[in-house]
């Protein structure tokens, strides 16, 4: 019983993941554009939307496995909740240099009430970003969610594998939003990849 709900468990964040990667493909936008113009402005809100809602039926359908890891206790237990909060700065900072409207979608409705949305930028109008967290690595976000998630002092079996689902979807999905940066700014991410690592920061002996 506890093999078929690991299985079940692994299974639903799969489908997360196959399907929040396949709507955030290039293709799967330009052939939207082609039959639904109009939608595009609305198209990023939705699709956060519609992950927000797919990943809420991911956590509550995935069984729980009350089965112990680990139960840390104090000071132990204190230091964890230490580095957990500094990892959850880290995100505020990693944020910082987001633009929230634009990532959530409202940016998107605005241009397109003024008329001056681009549907040649299909559903985004990004940037590249090389400066704060991203001088350290490719993928900041990813990291610190991943070290705020990791950092707790008590872990039963269903949370472990619900994490190790959700590292190798930012893993996997880390590689196919680079297609998507590599086809979308060229030769500047791809020097910007020679410099810099992918998902966990180096301080130290990083390429200049």
């Amino acid at each position: 019983m506890i093999f078929v709900n690991i299985l079940i468990i692994i299974l639903l964040y799969s489908s997360f993941a196959v399907v929040h990667s396949l709507l955030a493909a290039f293709e799967v936008k330009r052939k939207l554009l082609k039959k639904f113009p109009s939608f595009m402005p609305f198209y990023r809100i939705s699709y956060n939307v519609f992950a927000l809602i797919h990943f809420y039926f991911v956590y509550e359908l995935s069984p729980r496995i009350d089965i112990k890891i680990f139960d840390l206790q104090f000071p132990y237990d204190f230091l964890i909740y230490f580095f957990s909060l500094q990892s959850l700065l880290a995100i505020g900072w990693t944020l910082f240099y987001f633009d929230g409207k634009e990532f959530l979608g409202i940016s998107q409705l605005f241009r397109r009430h003024s008329g001056e949305y681009n549907l040649n930028n299909l559903d985004e109008d990004s940037e590249l970003i090389v400066k704060g967290p991203y001088l350290w690595c490719r993928h900041p976000l990813y990291f610190f969610c991943i070290m705020f998630l990791t950092l707790r002092p008590y872990m039963n079996l269903d949370y472990l594998v619900s994490l190790i689902c959700i590292i190798t979807y930012f893993y996997i999905g880390s590689i196919y939003e680079e297609k998507r940066m590599l086809k979308k700014f060229g030769a500047h991410y791809e020097e910007y990849m020679k410099h810099v690592p992918r998902l966990v920061p180096v301080f130290w002996g990083r390429k200049k």
